[in-house]
């Protein structure tokens, strides 16, 4: 009797234990549920901004500058006056020009007069025909000469008016080139002042062509969506690492390859009402050139690798049992991957006790007890 009492002692405590082993035989697993979501394919690179329209003003005629009319640093309207130059001479010019005029038309209406009664003359037969043809042609060289008149008036009327040297555009003028008292000849080789339009503003970057041939192909395969020229968006973090608060569209990329850098440059347009942007100030741009649809991502934790290289996860089913899931990925996301293949929306994939989870050949797979990581999956 009592070595039965033993025995079944003994198994009392191998069955208990074989219960444990059960019990604890479902480990507990970290795990978040996906789901399908459109996401902007982007790349940060590297930036300068550039003044959206930029005009060197020169004078077109010479002169000597008698006044500034603007104030260094400030804005400026398209047609302000900026500078003025002594017009003493082109007012002179333009007189003569005008007394010319007045010449001219003088000599033409007599010329005129002389022709209508020489023409009656030669309908009586008292002038020869060639007589009349000397006076015609007179008369027609009169008219050329006032129209000659005329253009000299309209060129000293010009001259004149480009001594008040105007702004052609609107934007911030830098400082001035010349100071009163100066002499400037026209269309000199240094400018008066430098005007740049700031709002918008062009930001230029640029892409390697690695990472382009890389989008251009997942393009091809129809895994991304082109945003588009144009509409593909852009946003910036300036140097001091604060986030430039307007979105950017992307306006033309170059037809060619920088041989120097192995890079495709790419033209941007900003809003900057506020002048946060200038011309040639450095920016990170990320710049948006594709979107994928329904596309699934995943943490970084949640990715394992198999012997030859590829990339796999585990996914929990409903009753709890582990499967490997090869995926193929497509890019990184900053702290997770981008999915091109190998998993669904509202699949659950493990990415917390991975080293818990045992496959053994030839058995059936390992079941978990999987537990929610929400703040994982968002």
């Amino acid at each position: 009797m009592h070595g039965l009492a033993i025995a079944a002692a003994l198994l009392f405590m191998t069955g208990t234990a074989a219960a444990g082993e059960r019990v604890q035989a479902q480990p507990e697993v970290g795990v978040v549920t996906l789901k399908a979501e459109t996401v902007g394919i982007t790349a940060e690179l590297n930036g300068r901004a550039a003044a959206y329209l930029v005009a060197e003003v020169r004078p077109q005629v010479n002169g000597i500058i008698q006044k500034r009319l603007f104030a260094e640093g400030s804005n400026v309207e398209a047609g302000a006056p900026l500078y003025q130059i002594d017009p003493a001479m082109y007012e002179a010019q333009l007189q003569a020009a005008q007394a010319d005029l007045a010449r001219a038309n003088a000599n033409a209406e007599a010329a005129g007069a002389k022709e209508r009664r020489f023409r009656e003359l030669l309908e009586s037969k008292a002038v020869s025909q060639q007589d009349y043809d000397d006076v015609n042609a007179a008369y027609k060289q009169a008219g050329a000469e006032v129209a000659i008149a005329e253009a000299q008036v309209r060129i000293a009327r010009i001259n004149l008016d480009y001594t008040g040297v105007l702004s052609p555009i609107s934007g911030r003028i830098g400082k001035s080139g010349v100071t009163q008292g100066a002499l400037v000849t026209a269309n000199q080789a240094n400018a008066l002042a430098t005007i740049q339009q700031l709002d918008p503003i062009y930001v230029d970057v640029a892409q390697s062509t690695a990472g382009l041939l890389l989008l251009k192909r997942a393009l091809d395969r129809g895994s991304l969506e082109n945003t588009g020229e144009g509409h593909g968006t852009v946003r910036l973090v300036l140097e001091n690492g604060e986030a430039y608060a307007r979105e950017g569209r992307i306006l033309f990329s170059e037809v060619s390859v920088d041989q120097s850098t192995g890079s495709v440059s790419f033209r941007a347009e900003f809003p900057n009402p506020d002048w946060d942007l200038l011309p040639g100030m450095y920016v990170k741009a990320i710049v948006e050139f594709a979107r994928k649809r329904d596309a699934i991502v995943v943490p970084q934790a949640a990715l394992l690798r198999n012997p030859d290289g590829s990339a796999m996860v585990y996914v929990v089913g409903d009753d709890g049992a582990v499967e490997r899931r090869n995926v193929s990925v497509l890019r990184a996301l900053k702290d997770k991957w981008l999915l091109d293949d190998g998993l669904r929306d509202g699949e659950r994939i493990v990415v917390e006790g991975m080293q818990r989870v045992f496959f053994v050949p030839g058995s059936p797979p390992p079941v978990v007890k999987p537990v929610e990581m929400a703040e994982q999956g968002q």
